[in-house]
């Protein structure tokens, strides 16, 4: 496991309290990183990014999961460092992977998209639209982007 992760579980600790106030910023040049669904969805497609479905597998089976999304629920029985722990290991241990952040309508993956920054990743995005909408945006389902079944989920 990488020294920078490891390094950032007592700050995760306190980060994971206050679930980041500040907004989502790409830890090298301070810009905001959102992407729209399309814009999820075709870099997922294109293998330059890691598509990450963060809500709960309840949410996964009412609506299905966005096509070639990992799931891994937030609310993980390892707490906020289980799930940064198998974050680091779906991009196979580099916190410098690209990754992109899905819920349900944005707000949680922007909060987590903060906390993983914290920790020592340093390419999270996240998608404010979600895959129901928000802020006057369809979302992945309403945009027709394909989704996959998780009846077993």
């Amino acid at each position: 496991m990488p020294m920078r992760f490891l390094s950032a579980l007592p700050r995760l600790m306190l980060v994971v309290g206050v679930l980041a106030l500040a907004a989502p910023v790409n830890a090298h040049t301070g810009a905001p990183l959102q992407l729209s669904a399309a814009e999820a969805y075709e870099r997922a497609r294109s293998g330059a990014v890691k598509l990450i479905d963060i809500r709960r597998p309840e949410e996964w089976r009412a609506t299905g999961v966005a096509e070639g999304a990992e799931r891994i629920n937030m609310l993980h029985p390892q707490g906020a460092v289980g799930f940064a722990r198998e974050v680091l290991d779906t991009v196979g241990g580099d916190l410098d992977a690209p990754i992109v952040l899905i819920c349900r309508t944005g707000n949680r993956t922007a909060r987590v998209q903060s906390v993983l920054t914290q920790m020592g990743f340093t390419n999270v995005a996240h998608v404010p639209e979600g895959m129901l909408g928000s802020r006057g945006t369809p979302g992945w389902i309403a945009r027709g982007l394909p989704v996959d079944p998780c009846a077993l989920c």
